[in-house]
């Protein structure tokens, strides 16, 4: 089920048999001259919408899809939040979500910028309950699609070099099984990017002129994009079912 193109009482009538929600979510930035703006938001949307299709019990909510890109800002297109927004808008979330009987909120995430202040919340929201001497209603867990158990092992099977960690191959492929009319091309120089530290966005666009760091992202294609994506659905599946049977003390 997905929450965005459901009706209210067909979410509450859900509540009464699953109390669990997977939430995409991402960010809007560069992803070199080949990749689409969308991506790291996109790559968990479209797994987790290809589980539900699957499994038509997994309740999905809409996309969260601005993050932390401040670093991407020098590239035309890219959004981002500042910590203390993103933080906000994840509180109001999961309040959201709890408030209506969710007791497991899975956050499948595709940017690895956005990790730090997303554990950061959590801590936040759980902070907040533990002073106060309660047990929140609600469990949090994170989850990056390329850690997923498997995914990333079969990536770098398929992508032995250039992988990179920035605009890489396997993440172009799974925007481009979704989305194949949209696939780009491009003369990249050097074939495989460079790769450094992270910093403002005037410094990231020094370093990395065409937006990607170490990565080959020519190696992608629809095919290998669907064979990722079969390989990440069966994992978050699972993933999530042994969250929804954690027993809480």
């Amino acid at each position: 089920m997905l929450i965005h193109l459901s009706s209210w009482p067909e979410i509450d009538a859900r509540l009464k048999t699953t109390k669990t929600v997977v939430v995409p979510i991402g960010s809007n930035e560069q992803h070199g001259p080949t990749g689409l703006l969308g991506t790291d938001w996109l790559c968990p949307e479209i797994i987790a919408h290809a589980a539900e299709k699957q499994d038509g019990s997994l309740v999905v909510a809409p996309t969260f899809n601005i993050g932390m890109a401040q670093h991407h800002l020098a590239f035309a297109g890219t959004i981002s939040l500042r910590p203390s927004t993103f933080m906000a808008a994840i509180t109001d979330w999961v309040s959201s979500l709890g408030r209506h009987g969710f007791e497991r909120i899975y956050f499948l995430n595709g940017h690895g910028g956005n990790v730090a202040t997303i554990e950061a919340t959590f801590a936040e929201i759980y902070a907040e309950w533990s002073f106060v001497e309660e047990r929140p209603p609600f469990a949090l867990k994170l989850r990056n699609w390329w850690d997923l158990p498997g995914v990333h092992a079969f990536c770098s099977q398929m992508f032995p070099t250039g992988h990179g960690m920035h605009a890489t191959p396997s993440e172009i492929a799974v925007t481009q099984a979704a989305y194949p009319h949209l696939v780009k091309t491009a003369v990249m120089e050097p074939k495989i990017a460079p790769v450094g530290p992270i910093r403002d966005a005037l410094d990231y666009r020094a370093r990395f002129p065409d937006g990607r760091i170490g990565s080959d992202p020519l190696q992608a294609s629809p095919e290998k994009g669907r064979q990722i994506i079969d390989a990440a659905v069966p994992a978050l599946l699972k993933d999530v079912a042994e969250f929804s049977a954690e027993v809480l003390p």
